[in-house]
């Protein structure tokens, strides 16, 4: 699996929400001003050949639905943050959240209470 552009992106999200879709219907999602028809097209295609999309043709008309799920592309961008940013360590990772100040105290409460339950 390979990371996304953010175009391609903004894409796969439309498509793990409405499961299926035409390109119109794609656009029809995106907030304004919507890029052409031509441009959303071209990153579907892409996706296609990126292996993250697949379609069904109705003639010349293609239906476009998503081959990765949301989840597995989670975990492979979690996982590449987690090495590029975080040299593979969770314990690195929360560190630097809570030096941040990223969690509050109740989250780290809740944190705590899944580790425990594991």
């Amino acid at each position: 699996m390979e990371a996304l552009t953010k175009a391609e992106e903004r894409v796969m999200q439309i498509l793990w929400k409405l499961k299926k879709a035409f390109v119109k219907d794609v656009i029809e999602e995106m907030e304004e001003p919507r890029p052409p028809y031509n441009t959303i097209s071209s990153v579907v295609r892409i996706l296609v050949e990126k292996g993250f999309v697949d379609f069904k043709a109705y003639g010349r008309t293609y239906e476009y639905f998503p081959k990765v799920s949301k989840l597995q592309y989670k975990k492979f961008t979690f996982g590449q943050m987690l090495k590029n940013y975080f040299d593979g360590s969770y314990e690195t990772m929360v560190s630097y959240m809570v030096d941040e100040e990223q969690i509050s105290d109740s989250e780290i409460s809740k944190i705590k209470e899944i580790i425990d339950q594991k």
